[in-house]
């Protein structure tokens, strides 16, 4: 029987988690093989998600009996770089003798890669590595030197993106036959239907609002959207602006609330366990991100047949809205090109909208389950 195990440590709620489980879920669903599949735990992470995983037929794998999930999630650099350490020193160990034991088929890489990458460094393994290149990868020294170190022994690189893939072509450290594009599982079309169904709070639905989706973080850049937004009220007072997520700029974004007076337009939502019902009502969804890939949140709000507003950041947003033509593109990080944006978005004709929404909907069907297992199991042939 053919083994496929995942390697994703995380110490904070990322969209990789669903991406992996989803594709776990995809192999075991559409694949004509019997095929183990099985997600390698290695500090306690992903234990929340067992029962997922026995509905799926998927393997929960743990890699030692250590257990820090108490601590996750962690923000914060020094917090997170010190547990990043803990897990490096306590498990390397543990994966080597993981990996010699089960001698599975293949080891699909997301999160803390440098502890499968160094010892494929410096060990022979059946097994064959494949790296997922996710976001934007900042190539540090040390990085450029493991990466290349590796580059003839692992088996195959997965870009998330045209515009990844071209970058990484582009840096030549990985042979160019071995950099493949591979689109993240985002769409699990059953579970949105059902989803998108709930009711949304009468509070949220008796307003006319945009929605941002994401953690609050310098990434996702959301005190650019609140200036802009700011800037579009002067003309538009009845809207409101929704922010869904949790994270360490949310003191900041609070207090440039207040000091904008905007209680009354715009609102920090926290955690969302349930987003269809929000994007559904939603006048349109807005990315600000400094970089993306595209993510999940403009994929699902196409999807479900909503307008995306978003930058037009590295490495994914401009290849999906296909620039203007299936959305708003505005430039990255300038204010005055979002607030045109937005304001171009309120100004323009149903019909401009809908052929939009119609070219984001063809483009988000690339991310459902069935389409990321058929490119995977071809890739892995």
């Amino acid at each position: 029987m053919k083994k496929i195990f995942y390697w994703s440590p995380h110490i904070s709620n990322v969209a990789t988690i669903k991406n992996v489980i989803n594709s776990a879920i995809s192999i075991k669903k559409f694949s004509k093989e019997q095929i183990n599949v099985s997600i390698l735990d290695v500090a306690g992470e992903w234990e929340k998600y067992k029962e997922n995983f026995q509905e799926n037929n998927i393997d929960y794998f743990k890699v030692s009996k250590l257990n820090l999930a108490k601590f996750i999630p962690i923000s914060g650099f020094f917090k997170s770089r010190l547990l990043y350490l803990i897990i490096f020193f306590l498990k390397i160990s543990h994966l080597k003798k993981i990996l010699d034991r089960e001698k599975p088929d293949y080891l699909i890489i997301h999160l803390i890669t440098i502890i499968p990458l160094l010892l494929l460094y410096f060990f022979k393994f059946d097994t064959k590595f494949i790296l997922r290149i996710s976001g934007f990868p900042k190539l540090t020294i040390f990085r450029k030197f493991l990466w290349r170190a590796i580059s003839k022994k692992i088996f195959l690189i997965t870009c998330p993106s045209v515009q990844t893939q071209k970058n990484m072509i582009a840096h030549h450290i990985f042979p160019e036959e071995k950099i493949k594009i591979l689109y993240d599982p985002i769409l699990n079309v059953k579970q949105i239907k059902n989803n998108i169904k709930n009711k949304l709070d009468e509070n949220l639905l008796n307003k006319k609002y945009f929605l941002n989706i994401g953690r609050l973080t310098l990434q996702k850049n959301q005190i650019l959207l609140i200036n802009a937004f700011s800037k579009v009220l002067k003309n538009n007072n009845d809207l409101s602006l929704y922010i869904a997520g949790e994270g360490e700029r949310k003191n900041k974004l609070q207090n440039l609330i207040k000091q904008k007076k905007l209680e009354k337009n715009v609102f920090l939502l926290g955690h969302v366990e349930n987003i269809f019902p929000l994007i559904k009502n939603s006048l349109a969804v807005i990315s600000t991100s400094l970089w993306e890939d595209p993510g999940a949140v403009m994929v699902e709000a196409a999807f479900c047949g909503k307008i995306v507003i978003s930058s037009n950041c590295p490495n994914g947003p401009e290849e999906f809205l296909e620039n203007d033509k299936g959305g708003y593109l505005f430039k990255n990080n300038d204010i005055n090109d979002l607030e045109n944006k937005i304001n171009s978005f309120l100004n323009d004709s149903q019909q401009i909208k809908l052929k939009k929404k119609v070219i984001l909907k063809k483009n988000s069907k690339k991310y459902s389950l069935f389409c990321h297992y058929q490119k995977l199991n071809q890739i892995l042939k």
